[in-house]
This record gives C-alpha cells, sequence and structure tokens, in this order.
C-alpha cells in the first residue's frame, strides 16, 4: 500500500487556519478587562517611571513627548511593541517582564486619550 500524496491545498488552508485561530487567541488575551487597581497601578508606573524619562508631565525629556499630540500618527501596535520590547541602544527599556500585552495596549490607549 502506497502512503497517499499530502494535499497541499488542504495543508495550506489548515496553516491559515492555524495562525488566524492563533491570533485571534492572543487578541482574546489582550482583550481580558484590566481592574480598576490594576489600572491604577498602571498610571502610576506611567507617571512615575516612564515620566522620568519622559518628563513628568509627558511633554519630553530624555525620551520624547508622550502626549496624544506627538503619539497620533503613531500605529498602536508599534507603540505597544516599544513599550514591552523597549529600542534597542537606547535608554527605552523593555516592560515586558513587568507588563502584560493587553495593558501595554491599555497604556497606549491612555496616552492617547490624554492622561488625566
Amino acid at each position: 500500500m502506497q502512503p497517499r500524496p499530502f494535499n497541499k491545498p488542504v495543508l495550506l488552508k489548515a496553516a491559515v487556519l492555524i495562525v488566524i485561530l492563533g491570533a485571534a487567541a492572543g487578541s482574546a488575551q489582550a482583550a481580558e478587562p484590566i481592574s480598576v487597581d490594576r489600572q491604577s497601578g498602571l498610571l502610576h508606573l506611567v507617571r512615575q517611571d516612564c515620566g522620568s524619562c519622559h518628563g513628568m508631565t509627558l511633554k519630553g525629556g530624555l525620551g520624547p513627548g508622550l502626549l496624544p499630540v506627538n503619539l497620533q500618527d503613531k500605529p498602536d501596535d508599534t507603540l505597544v511593541d516599544i513599550i514591552l520590547d523597549g529600542v534597542p541602544e537606547t535608554p527605552m527599556p523593555p516592560w515586558r517582564p513587568l507588563l502584560a500585552p493587553g495593558e501595554a495596549a491599555w497604556i497606549v490607549t491612555q496616552l492617547k486619550k490624554g492622561l488625566k
């Protein structure tokens, strides 16, 4: 009995489906609600830790300004990546050890709205 050859179109469709389902699972994780206490902690982190380089009023300092006007043309996913992974060869550190991707996305949303 000879083995059946692989059906390449079916394998391709299966691979695409796996990628789509994986992306959906990742976005579902990012959409998990963040508790009010954690939101408060994240805002404190932005004001204190981010503010130490980006300016206490987030208008800029060692790092660029983080006001809505500075961020409006930047894609959210790029900003999330910068927060999580830092910027090599600059003082911008990676925050991935302390933040989940959904938390970084929440921070980006808050920065683009303007912190209260």
